[in-house]
C-alpha cells in the first residue's frame, strides 16, 4: 500500500523515517495510544496489522508495553481477530472515517489475566495506518465499586436546571432501591426523612440551592430500616457563580452509630447499677468485645498467619483504650495497627473507637502509607482533646517489605532464629500533642519464620518497677522461634498470659509463612 510505504521511508534530507518518529511520540504519551500498520495479502485484502507504535506508559492485560512493537495483532490477540473491533479497523481504514466501539469486551481464557476486560476505543486513519486510542474500564469500576462496597458508600449528581439525578451503584445498595427504577426524586427523599430530622434535610436543600457545601448526619427510612446517612455536599457553578449541579456522597454510618448506642447504653448500666466485681468485668468484656471482637484462634493474613489477646487488668473493670486492627486490605497488603488511648473509663474506651473506626475508614479509601495514617490519626486525637501511642505498619506479602512508623508507642519486637530484639526504631510524637507531627516510617525486609510482636504497655510496665519483665518477654520469643512448630502463635498467647494488676495488655503477634 502507498500510504504504508510512506511510513517506513526515509525523506530526502536524511530525516527519520515517519514511523520512528510516531514511535517516539507516542512512547512519551500517558494515555493508551497505538498506532497499527495493515499488512496486506500479496498486495491485495487486508488480512492483519502490524503494531507500528504504542504508548510506553500503559500496558495491555498481560502486562506489555513497548514490547509489542513489530508484532502482529492477530498473534498478540488471537480472539479479536474478525470480531467486532477488527472490522472497525477495516472500515476504517476503507472510508477514512473516525469511528468509536464503546464498552468493547475482551475475553480471555488465560491464566493470570482478568477473563473479562472492559475498554472504550476511538480508531482514526492516520498516515497510512490507524491510531487506535483506548481506556481500560473495568479497572475503574472496579475499584469504584470496591470503595464503595468497602466504605458503605455512595455517590449522587443533582442538576438544579432539569431536575434530573444521577446515583452510583453504592446509592442503590444503600436504599436497597432497584436500578431499574432509577434514582429518587427529590421529593422521595424528602418523604424518606424521619419527621424529627424534616427540618434539617430542609435547612440541608436550602444551604445547597444557596451555593454553599454541606455535612449532616440525617435518618432515612429505607426498605422498612432507619439509616443513618452521612451527606457530604457541593455545588459546581458557571462562570458567574450560579449553582448548576449539587454532587453529594453518601455514607452509611447506621452500624457506627448503633455501636455508640451500645456504648451509651453499657455506659448508663455502669453509672446507676452497683455492681460486683465479676458483674463488672463481665460488662467490660461486653464493651471490649463491642467495639473490636478477639479472635480466640490464630486467622491467616496475606503471607502472615496473627494471634490477639487482649488481657484487662487484673484489679479493676474499667475499660482501657487499648486496640488493635489487622486486615488483609483489597491490593493484597495487610495492615497492623496497635494503640493506647490514654485514661480508662468510658471516655478510653470511646476514643479507641473513634482511632480504630477512623482507620478502617482512611484504609477503606485507599489510603496505605503509615505516616498519613498516623497523621490522621494525630490530628483526630487533637479535634477530641484526648492523647495517645500508636503504631501503624502495613507488609506487603510480596516483598515481605515492612513499612511502619510509630507515635510514642513502644517498638514492636522482632525474633529471628531464636534471637529478639526491637525494631529500630523511627522518631515519632505522641497522638494529640501537635497537629503538625510528622511520623517518618522504616522499611525492613522480612525472613519466612520471623516473628514479629507489636504490644501496648501492660505487657511490659508495672507501677512497681520491674526491669526483667521487657527480657523475659524477649527470652520467651527466643524460645518461640528457636524451635518453630506448627502451634507456633497458639503456644505464644499462653506464654504471654500474664495480665497486668494496674492497665490492660493488648499484643498482636504475626509469623511470615514460607
Amino acid at each position: 500500500m502507498a500510504d504504508q510505504a510512506g511510513a517506513d521511508a526515509p525523506d530526502g534530507d536524511g530525516a527519520l523515517p515517519i514511523e520512528a518518529v510516531v514511535r517516539e511520540i507516542l512512547a512519551v504519551v500517558p494515555a493508551g495510544c497505538t498506532w497499527l500498520l495493515p499488512v496486506p495479502h500479496d498486495d491485495g485484502p487486508v488480512v492483519d496489522f502490524r503494531i507500528a507504535a504504542t504508548s510506553g506508559q500503559r500496558r495491555d492485560i498481560y502486562g506489555r508495553g513497548t514490547a509489542r512493537v513489530g508484532a502482529r495483532l492477530s498473534e498478540l490477540y488471537p480472539t479479536m481477530v474478525d470480531g467486532p473491533l477488527w472490522r472497525l479497523y477495516l472500515e476504517v481504514l476503507a472510508t477514512g472515517s473516525s469511528g468509536r466501539l464503546a464498552d468493547f469486551r475482551y475475553v480471555e481464557k488465560r491464566a493470570g489475566v482478568v477473563a473479562d476486560s472492559l475498554f472504550d476505543i476511538h480508531v482514526h486513519r492516520v498516515l497510512g495506518g490507524l491510531l487506535v486510542a483506548w481506556q481500560r474500564l473495568d479497572e475503574d469500576r472496579r475499584r469504584l465499586e470496591r470503595t464503595e462496597l468497602l466504605g458503605s458508600l455512595g455517590w449522587a449528581e443533582y442538576d438544579l436546571a432539569s431536575g434530573v439525578s444521577q446515583w452510583s451503584p453504592g446509592m442503590y445498595r444503600i436504599f436497597e432501591r432497584d436500578p431499574a427504577v432509577g434514582p429518587m426524586s427529590r421529593a422521595e427523599q424528602s418523604a424518606a426523612l424521619l419527621p424529627d430530622d424534616y427540618l434539617l434535610g430542609e435547612t440541608v436543600w436550602q444551604t445547597l440551592d444557596s451555593g454553599a457545601t454541606s455535612d449532616v448526619t440525617a435518618r432515612f427510612q429505607a426498605a422498612g430500616s432507619v439509616r443513618h446517612l452521612r451527606i457530604l455536599s457541593d455545588v459546581s457553578r458557571d462562570a458567574n457563580g450560579v449553582p448548576l449541579k449539587i454532587h453529594a456522597v453518601v455514607q452509611d454510618v447506621t452500624a457506627r452509630v448503633d455501636s455508640r448506642t451500645a456504648i451509651e447504653q453499657l455506659s448508663d448500666q455502669l453509672r446507676t447499677r452497683e455492681m460486683t466485681a465479676l458483674a463488672e468485668h463481665r460488662l467490660a468484656g461486653q464493651l471490649q468485645n463491642l467495639i473490636q471482637p478477639v479472635p480466640r484462634e490464630p486467622f491467616p493474613l496475606a503471607g502472615l498467619e496473627a494471634i490477639v489477646n487482649y488481657l484487662p487488668a487484673e484489679s479493676t473493670a474499667r475499660v482501657g483504650g487499648d486496640w488493635y486492627h489487622a486486615q488483609t486490605l483489597p491490593d493484597g497488603q495487610v495492615v497492623l495497627a496497635v494503640g493506647d488511648v490514654a485514661g480508662h473509663g468510658l471516655d478510653a474506651a470511646s476514643g479507641m473507637a473513634h482511632l480504630r473506626f477512623a482507620l478502617v475508614a482512611w484504609l477503606s479509601i485507599g489510603i496505605r502509607d503509615p505516616s498519613v495514617l498516623l497523621g490522621h490519626l494525630n490530628r483526630l486525637c487533637g479535634q477530641l482533646a484526648i492523647t495517645g501511642t500508636a503504631v501503624v505498619a502495613v507488609y506487603d506479602p510480596a516483598t515481605r517489605v515492612l513499612r511502619w512508623g510509630r507515635a510514642g508507642h513502644m517498638v514492636p519486637l522482632l525474633s529471628r532464629d531464636g534471637a529478639t530484639g526491637p525494631l529500630d526504631r523511627p522518631p515519632g510524637l505522641l497522638l494529640g500533642a501537635d497537629d503538625d507531627s510528622a511520623y517518618p516510617v522504616l522499611t525492613p525486609r522480612l525472613r519466612p519464620g520471623d516473628l514479629v510482636l507489636f504490644y501496648t504497655d501492660g505487657l511490659v510496665e508495672r507501677r512497681t518497677p520491674d526491669e526483667g519483665l521487657l527480657a523475659r518477654v524477649r527470652a520467651t520469643l527466643s524460645t518461640v522461634t528457636a524451635a518453630p512448630g506448627e502451634q507456633t502463635l497458639a503456644g505464644l498467647r499462653d506464654l504471654l498470659n500474664h495480665p497486668s494488676p494496674d492497665d490492660d495488655t493488648c499484643t498482636l503477634a504475626v509469623r511470615v509463612l514460607p
